[in-house]
């Protein structure tokens, strides 16, 4: 267990793989912690300094007082890269984490070298829909959501499994501020401009049955950026890399390769 002190936040992190490889940076989705991505990280090939974190308010990050916004989201990736000195990395981020990855590409491009957008978008939702979630979390928690959020995060196939109840633990767990001060950076953010003038190589990825970013959505953001990729993962929702972690950790071994990051 690694904490980063930024001074306003304290970042939890894990670094795996080997020290001294080419840095891939993990940034999860609204909701969840680093955990998101243990199904597709023994698939990866060797030789990668794999860095995951918990972005504010999730995991074992701590929670200060919502709102944030997306400047604050993107300035503690800045603030925890610098921390642990990194450079040209590339920056995989799911549904939020694609956002704060976009937001960090545009500010701090020695950062990063290639994006892999993940079940995101420029602008996710509208601010009325960001609003009814904050006001259903503060009168009932945010087990008020869980069960129409499954619905939206996993295809029919998944909710049959047991495996299931495993994410919608962990979701409920997270800390209230949190999920809240998330929202409203959501609620807040429109990226279509400057995610328009980004020029890195980039992966889109979607799930054929994602409720929450769905892939035309996906990939109106990945066409924003000249020269970019995009993927569509049947059979998966907002999660793809938890319910097809071999084909996800495939599209990541292959652009990896492409861009020559390995």
């Amino acid at each position: 267990m690694h904490i980063a002190d930024l001074k306003d936040v304290r970042i939890h992190y894990r670094i795996d793989g080997d020290p001294n490889g080419a840095p891939v940076v993990f940034a999860n989705s609204l909701g969840t912690d680093m955990r998101l991505w243990d199904p597709v990280l023994p698939l990866l090939p060797k030789g990668l300094r794999i860095i995951r974190y918990d972005k504010r308010g999730h995991g074992l990050s701590s929670a200060p007082t919502a709102p944030y916004s997306m400047g604050n989201l993107v300035r503690d990736a800045e603030r925890l890269l610098d921390h642990l000195k990194v450079k040209d990395c590339v920056f995989v981020g799911l549904s939020v984490g694609g956002m704060i990855a976009q937001g960090l590409a545009v500010k701090r491009i020695d950062q990063i070298r290639g994006l892999v957008l993940s079940n995101t978008a420029a602008k996710i939702g509208t601010p009325k829909v960001w609003q009814d979630r904050i006001d259903a979390v503060r009168a009932g928690g945010i087990e008020a959501l869980t069960d129409a959020t499954m619905e939206r995060w996993f295809s029919k196939s998944f909710h049959a499994s047991t495996e299931m109840n495993l994410w919608r633990t962990m979701m409920v767990r997270q800390p209230v501020d949190g999920y809240l001060g998330c929202c409203a950076a959501i609620s807040g953010t429109d990226f279509y401009t400057p995610t328009s003038g980004l020029r890195l190589p980039t992966l889109g990825i979607a799930g054929s049955e994602d409720g929450s970013t769905p892939p035309d959505l996906v990939r109106e953001t990945i066409d924003l950026i000249p020269g970019s990729r995009f993927a569509l993962i049947r059979k998966a929702g907002h999660l793809p890399c938890v319910e097809r972690p071999e084909e996800y950790a495939e599209l990541l071994d292959g652009f990896l390769s492409e861009i020559g990051h390995i």
